[in-house]
């Protein structure tokens, strides 16, 4: 790998001259806000700094004690951010500083490489404080994988040194007027000697915070490749139009690209990820089911603690506590059991990764992506089911706008629409009774 810093070695990745000063320190990006919606937060400004030098990690073990001191921070403030739409800008920092957003990023190119039993603990203990805040985390890390698999090892060890240093990718993957996820309608074209790329995208959460923005397109041969480009690079517009239900600090909006000029250098050919067995779907599916685990367990804590401090026993029950009540018991007996399971297949999905990375063939890729959907398909349950019985259990009082309980199922509920479980059922049943190898995309 060519020893180089990513904020030195900038100007040569982004030959184009419009683009060269898309990282001054002092530049301040101005974002675009829909001023139609009372969910649409419409006086914040998003700034692209040269982050300060990121913490590089050594090891697993310090990677989940940063991200368990990171969710002490986190935690106190998600329900408020949550009921104010306040966006995470000052958190953000605090994460990608943290040096998790490099976690992975192989020994090789000077980062501590953390196995994916570790990634989807560390998703689920910063989920656990805060959903929205993880979420904005998953494309990034999901990137680096696709990096991995990317020939080129000028491009490789820049985008490397990048997550390394505490640069944010972001995301402009998703559109929402196609038939099918996979119907894109963005485009690069051949122009004047380089290229550029016009198109419209949709729930791209992390662009509105990051430094490089990562755009999904497909070239004249209909191959589809990723385009990393500033975030305030010229045609590029982030519009923080999201209003879902839940997750609602993620900014999980519109991404206009019109017209933006990019180079070779910033071409990523994401196809070759699924061109041949490797495990990235799986990669991408295991944080997903790491960040439902996390609203669980967060859920469940917040039940268990209204029912000792606050919740009143059922008159008929004869007991003094609501933590005595035989049907709390029963309940709360039931999510744990739910919990624990979920927690261990997710771990068990995370260690055939970590195998399929040492030899990527058809049958160990397959072997993750079905484990991996099992847990998909535990977390999103039992995520669903804590945010609701954190309710039946508290009763009315539990209801109450004070407390903001709701942002935990309305998460959860928002965050689980990404891929649908009845999908995995036909994924795990079809490889088990017909020995049909799952389909190689980022949903399984």
């Amino acid at each position: 790998m060519e020893d180089v810093i990513f904020s030195e070695a900038l100007p040569m990745l982004l030959a184009d001259a419009t683009a060269r000063n898309a990282f001054h320190p002092d530049e301040t990006i101005m974002t675009i806000f829909s001023p139609g919606s009372p969910h649409v937060n419409n006086s914040v400004t998003a700034t692209a700094k040269v982050p300060e030098p990121a913490r590089i990690l050594h090891d697993d073990a310090e990677a989940i004690a940063v991200a368990t001191a990171l969710a002490e921070e986190f935690a106190p403030g998600a329900a408020d951010r949550d009921r104010d739409r306040r966006l995470p800008f000052a958190e953000l920092d605090l994460f990608s500083q943290s040096g998790l957003w490099g976690m992975t990023v192989p020994r090789v190119y000077g980062g501590a490489e953390v196995s994916y039993v570790t990634v989807a603990k560390v998703f689920s203990i910063i989920a656990s404080a805060d959903a929205s805040i993880a979420q904005i985390a998953q494309n990034h890390i999901s990137l680096l994988d696709i990096v991995r698999v990317d020939p080129d090892e000028t491009r490789k060890g820049r985008y490397f040194q990048a997550a390394l240093e505490g640069f944010r990718f972001g995301n402009a993957l998703s559109e929402k007027g196609g038939k099918t996820i996979f119907d894109m309608q963005t485009r690069l074209l051949r122009q004047d000697g380089g290229f550029v790329v016009k198109g419209q995208k949709f729930y791209c959460t992390g662009a509105l915070f990051a430094h490089i923005v990562p755009v999904y397109a497909i070239d004249e041969a209909g191959k589809g490749n990723l385009f990393l480009v500033p975030r305030d690079a010229p045609g590029l517009t982030v519009i923080d139009d999201w209003d879902g239900v839940g997750q609602r600090t993620t900014a999980s909006g519109t991404v206009i690209v019109d017209n933006v000029a990019v180079t070779e250098s910033q071409i990523v050919p994401s196809y070759l990820a699924f061109e041949r067995p490797t495990v990235h779907g799986p990669v991408a599916q295991i944080i997903q089911a790491a960040i439902d685990l996390g609203i669980a367990q967060r859920a469940i804590k917040e039940t268990a603690a209204f029912i000792r401090t606050k919740a009143r026993p059922w008159v008929d029950s004869g007991r003094d506590h609501a933590s005595e009540d035989v049907y709390s018991l029963e309940a709360i007996a039931d999510l744990t059991i739910r919990l624990h399971a979920a927690e261990a297949v997710l771990e068990g999905g995370g260690e055939l990764i970590d195998a399929g990375l040492l030899d990527e063939t058809e049958e160990t890729v397959a072997n993750a992506s079905i484990a991996v959907a099992e847990a998909k398909v535990l977390t999103t349950e039992i995520s669903l089911l804590a945010g609701e019985k954190l309710f039946e259990l508290g009763g009315s009082r539990s209801a109450l706008a004070a407390y903001n309980f709701s942002h935990l199922w309305r998460d959860a509920r928002t965050h689980t629409l990404h891929d649908p479980v009845r999908w995995k059922y036909h994924a795990i049943g079809n490889f088990y009774l017909n020995g049909v190898k799952p389909p190689r995309h980022s949903w399984l």
